[in-house]
């Protein structure tokens, strides 16, 4: 169990998660401005954007580079300057860290290490476009970027299928295209919304079917980044035995994802649907 206190004072630092503008300037906290010019280093995911940032609002503090290839080896260096008490500020290029971008590691590291981690609230691209898109917010899935290849991202789209959230996923303008493709053929012609260069001046919502979405792609120019939102699934969920054709893995994750249920309680379920043991449930799911 890990409690944390985030305001006493423990002589460590403290690691702070600071989201950036997604597009506009004016998306930044007075609170994150006070803490990227109070924390002794910024560690972010490519300098140079970060520091057209701290230029724009006179923020002078000192910056090292923290992104996928150098995150093992500068993370030692950044626990270490934490545990003598420095406080440090983690940034991505735009949004918050850790959401599809640089932070989740070090998050961790620190807090196995009784650091303190701050989130501060701040600009996201996939919560401002589920809210815009006009589909259910009661419950969803971020999922982020699928997988670039056919097989597995057709794999994770079956998985996806039954899930009665609505979907949030991220993708590039070079894979927007085949990515809705490939949604309509495992999904189904469902509603859902596109939106792109968020919080820009160029900021554009596409609202429609999944087809409709399609025929939109083939005929414009495809800038930005992009934000896509699917409805989920409108059928009831299957009874009986829709576990089939799983693997015992695949059922267990089903019960966590579908009825939000802890791994305990699902390889119960699991155990139950299939009439074998707890034991060799919890085997396959977590050794195997």
């Amino acid at each position: 169990m890990n409690i944390q206190k985030s305001y006493t004072d423990d002589g460590k630092g403290i690691l702070y998660i600071v989201p950036t503008p997604i597009g506009n300037m004016e998306d930044i906290t007075y609170r994150a401005l006070k803490t990227l010019a109070d924390v002794s280093v910024i560690a972010a995911e490519d300098t140079r954007n970060t520091k057209k940032l701290l230029n724009h609002f006179n923020i002078h503090t000192p910056m090292v580079s923290y992104h996928e290839h150098n995150k093992w080896s500068r993370q030692t260096e950044l626990l270490e300057r934490l545990k003598q008490g420095e406080s440090i500020a983690i940034v991505s290029d735009a949004g918050m860290p850790a959401i599809s971008d640089p932070g989740g590691d070090i998050i961790q590291a620190a807090i196995r290490a009784n650091i303190k981690v701050i989130a501060l609230p701040g600009a996201n691209a996939a919560l401002c476009a589920l809210i815009g898109s006009g589909l259910s917010t009661d419950e969803f899935l971020f999922y982020g970027f699928l997988p670039r290849k056919k097989k597995e991202r057709n794999q994770e789209l079956k998985r996806l299928k039954p899930l009665q959230a609505t979907l949030v996923f991220y993708e590039s303008p070079y894979r927007i295209k085949e990515t809705v493709s490939a949604i309509k053929a495992e999904l189904g012609n469902r509603q859902a919304s596109i939106a792109r260069e968020l919080t820009k001046r160029f900021e554009e919502y596409v609202r429609g079917t999944v087809e409709e979405l399609e025929t939109w792609i083939l005929q414009n120019e495809l800038k930005g980044e992009f934000c896509l939102i699917v409805e989920g699934s409108s059928e009831p969920m299957e009874t009986d035995d829709w576990w089939r054709d799983l693997s015992i893995k695949e059922h267990v994750i089903q019960y966590i994802e579908r009825e939000r249920l802890s791994s305990k309680e699902a390889i119960k379920k699991t155990a139950r649907d299939r009439q074998v043991s707890k034991r060799d449930v919890y085997q396959a799911f977590h050794i195997d």
